[in-house]
């Protein structure tokens, strides 16, 4: 259990780091991003979830990683990415990011995070009557791509080749519009 500890705040530190050379701990850079003027951050992120996925493949088959699958409820999802999203529009961080800005001392930071954990607070305390109000109608079971594909490898590849997309996609809009932007 300790070398778990270890290994969790190693990683953590790591990502803390990357996250704050790559920009994600700052508001204004995060802002450039949602307006399609930055592409870093959004390249970052998927380039992060794309690596994560071949990693946690190679944990899995090494015997080291496990995955826990969650039932889909559509209502609950719906509901939850529309409060991730004007909350990350209004404060220009999202829950990761938004430690490190913190720990940098930014004071929008740490104002958004004490709003987050009173929103999770709340949430937790409510959370068993809300379950079967959001999860219970739209729930439609554990979906994942493997499931589709039959093969997890083959569902990797898949993700893994979306995301490249995605990222030659926004380097190639977004470096237009930058483009356009300083002329």
């Amino acid at each position: 259990m300790t070398s778990e500890i270890w290994l969790g705040l190693l990683s953590g530190i790591a990502f803390g780091f990357v996250i704050q050379r790559v920009g994600a701990t700052n508001a204004n850079k995060m802002a450039r991003a949602h307006l399609m003027i930055d592409a870093d951050i959004p390249r970052f992120m998927l380039m992060a979830v794309a690596i994560s996925a071949v990693g946690l493949l190679g944990l899995q088959a090494s015997g080291v990683g496990r995955i826990l699958i969650i039932p889909t409820s559509l209502m609950a999802t719906g509901i939850a990415g529309a409060l991730f999203g004007i909350g990350w529009g209004l404060c220009g961080y999202c829950p990761g990011t938004i430690w490190a800005a913190a720990g940098e001392g930014r004071m929008d930071a740490v104002f958004a995070l004490l709003g987050g954990l009173a929103g999770t607070a709340a949430f937790a305390h409510l959370h068993e009557n809300l379950i079967p109000l959001l999860y219970g109608p739209t729930n439609v079971g554990q979906i994942t791509l493997t499931d589709w594909v039959g093969r997890k490898p083959l569902a990797v590849a898949i993700l893994a080749g979306v995301f490249s997309i995605c990222i030659w996609a926004i380097s190639m809009i977004w470096g237009r519009k930058k483009s356009a932007v300083h002329q």
